[in-house]
């Protein structure tokens, strides 16, 4: 029965801090990800997608390796902060004008960025294992 109720506060302190880090992450990039989707824009479907995955992939192995709950919410933080950390830096280098060709559309770029944000959230899933 211990089990079972340790799988359950894990799973739910996970799901709340990926939608949490999902909600903050498209609250400080300046495009509407989840408005731009539902109205079929490809590029926003990829980015996000990339992003959502990347904040994701640690927590899983946060919830492997942290030493507690405090432990995890710390190292979701960290990783949240990595991923808006690149977006930043992608749009001021090898995709500048990142914050006009997702809106309008441009799946290279969309793919580009969400590729980059799934490549971080693996690295941060390798690293997390200490």
């Amino acid at each position: 029965m211990q089990g079972f109720l340790n799988f359950n506060v894990y799973l739910l302190v996970c799901l709340g801090l990926w939608l949490g880090s999902l909600w903050i992450y498209v609250r400080i990039t300046p495009y509407p990800e989840f408005k731009l989707v539902e109205q079929g824009n490809v590029a926003a479907a990829c980015s996000l997608s990339g992003a959502a995955l990347g904040l994701a992939l640690p927590l899983v192995s946060l919830a492997l390796h942290a030493a507690g709950l405090a432990d995890l919410a710390a190292w979701a933080a960290m990783a949240l902060a990595y991923q808006l950390a690149l977006w930043w830096l992608l749009g001021r280098t090898v995709l500048r004008g990142l914050a006009r060709a997702v809106p309008e559309g441009n799946v290279a770029v969309g793919l580009t960025l969400g590729a980059f944000s799934l490549g971080l959230g693996a690295l941060n899933f390798g690293c997390l294992s200490y």
